[in-house]
């Protein structure tokens, strides 16, 4: 495949919740409630008005992608998504994908001009980092090509093996 956005694309260290971007993606268990990791991290950091507005968004199913604001967050928006528990299975990467496609759809619904993705499924639910970076930036790059809007969007990595991984792939591209 042949990305010809890359330059839209950027692999970052650093703290999720203190981008100012236009979204940044949540990668949120089903109920969408908060919880550990990223999760937890950025309904701290958004304070208690996020949890009221997932309560009226009736949690996510995997793969979706649904949108709030962003409250006390600089971040306009948090785009909540349920990556799969990984298995190994064929499914596991439709789902993966599936994550990134609906946030970038919902991106570009609410012509939004960044978007801040952690590394969705790599924490407790076991994602292997290069499997998901290929899933991720893949998707990205397939989304961007077929999209006409202007989109930037940084892969927000939190450890500095993870945002070589990311940074290699993208180069490789």
């Amino acid at each position: 495949m042949k990305i010809n956005q890359t330059r839209d694309m950027e692999a970052i260290a650093g703290d999720i919740t203190q981008l100012d971007v236009d979204a940044i993606v949540n990668a949120a268990n089903k109920s969408l409630l908060g919880g550990g990791g990223v999760d937890g991290a950025i309904h701290r950091a958004a304070g208690p008005q996020l949890l009221e507005a997932c309560l009226k968004l009736n949690g996510c199913q995997t793969g979706e992608a649904k949108i709030t604001e962003g409250y006390n967050l600089k971040a306009r928006y948090v785009i909540h998504t349920v990556g799969p528990v990984y298995h190994g299975r064929p499914e596991d990467k439709i789902l993966l994908a599936n994550c990134y496609r609906n946030s970038l759809l919902l991106a570009a619904e609410y012509h939004l001009s960044s978007i801040a993705f952690p590394a969705i499924s790599c924490g407790v639910y076991g994602y292997p980092i290069k499997k998901a970076c290929e899933i991720a930036v893949t998707t990205t790059a397939d989304f961007l090509n077929q999209h006409q809007d202007r989109l930037n969007v940084f892969f927000v990595l939190f450890s500095a093996s993870d945002l070589e991984i990311y940074k290699e792939y993208l180069q490789s591209v």
